[in-house]
C-alpha cells in the first residue's frame, strides 16, 4: 500500500469557503487512519460561508498531543487559493512540498481597494525562503475542464498524492468513502488529472534541466577546441 511509513506527516491545507477544503482534510484524515496513524485533526472555518479563509491542520504520525501543527514545521502545504499560500508561509519547514491552485480569489481588503493582491513573484519569493519545492496548478482550469469546477479539492489531493508515499489504490478508497456515488467517477478523474499535471510539470522540468546540460557541455566544449 506504501512505499515507506514516515514516522510523522503534516499537512496544511488552506483555501476559502466553498472549495472543499474539509472535505479533502477529511479525505487525508480517513487515509492516514487507513494506514494505522494515529490522526488529529483541525478546522478553522472563519467566514467560510462568505468567501473566507479555510484552514485544515491534518496530522498524521504516533502519540500525537496537538492537532494544531507548530509555526514552522509543516510537511506539506497544499493551497486552494493563490493569496492563502502566501498567508501561511511562515507555517511550512525548511525543505517542505508547496502545492498550490493558480487561482485568485480577492478578499474583502482587495476589493475595496485597502489593500492589493499580491504578484505571483512576492507569492512565490515568500515560499522560496523555505523551499525550493513549489508547485502551481492550474487546477481551476482543469477542473472546469472536466465539467465541474467543484471537484477541484480532489484534483489538488490528486497533485498532492505525488509527494506522499501512498499509492493510488489507498486514495482512491478514502475518496469513495467520503464522496457521494453520483460524482464519484469525475472525481476519481479528477484524481487522476491532478497527478497527471504534476507529473507533465516534474517531465518539463527534468527535459529543461537537461538542455541546460546539454548547453553547458557544448560551450565547455567550444572553449577547449
Amino acid at each position: 500500500m506504501t512505499k515507506y511509513m514516515p514516522e510523522k506527516i503534516d499537512i496544511l491545507l488552506t483555501g476559502v469557503g466553498g472549495q472543499g477544503v474539509v472535505l479533502a482534510g477529511d479525505i487525508l484524515g480517513d487515509l492516514g487512519i487507513s494506514l494505522g496513524y494515529d490522526v488529529k485533526k483541525s478546522d478553522t472555518l472563519g467566514m467560510a460561508q462568505r468567501g473566507g479563509s479555510v484552514v485544515a491542520h491534518i496530522r498524521m504520525g504516533h502519540s500525537l498531543a496537538s492537532p494544531l501543527i507548530p509555526v514552522g514545521e509543516a510537511d506539506y502545504l497544499l493551497s486552494f487559493e493563490k493569496l492563502e499560500t502566501a498567508r501561511w508561509a511562515d507555517h511550512i519547514r525548511l525543505g517542505s512540498v508547496v502545492v498550490y491552485n493558480d487561482q485568485e480569489i480577492p478578499p474583502l481588503s482587495v476589493s475595496r481597494g485597502d489593500a492589493a493582491y499580491p504578484s505571483d513573484e512576492q507569492i512565490v519569493l515568500a515560499l522560496s525562503h523555505r523551499t525550493n519545492d513549489i508547485i502551481s496548478v492550474p487546477g481551476e482550469k482543469l477542473a472546469i475542464g472536466l465539467g465541474n469546477p467543484k471537484v477541484l479539492n480532489i484534483l489538488m489531493l490528486g497533485a498532492l498524492s505525488m509527494f506522499l508515499p501512498f499509492t493510488p489504490d489507498v486514495w482512491t478508497k478514502a475518496i469513495t468513502t467520503r464522496v457521494p456515488e453520483k460524482v464519484l467517477e469525475v472525481n476519481i478523474e479528477a484524481f487522476r488529472v491532478g497527478r497527471k499535471e504534476v507529473l507533465r510539470q516534474m517531465e518539463e522540468i527534468a527535459l529543461q534541466d537537461e538542455i541546460e546540460a546539454l548547453k553547458e557541455s557544448h560551450q565547455h566544449g567550444e572553449g577547449c577546441c
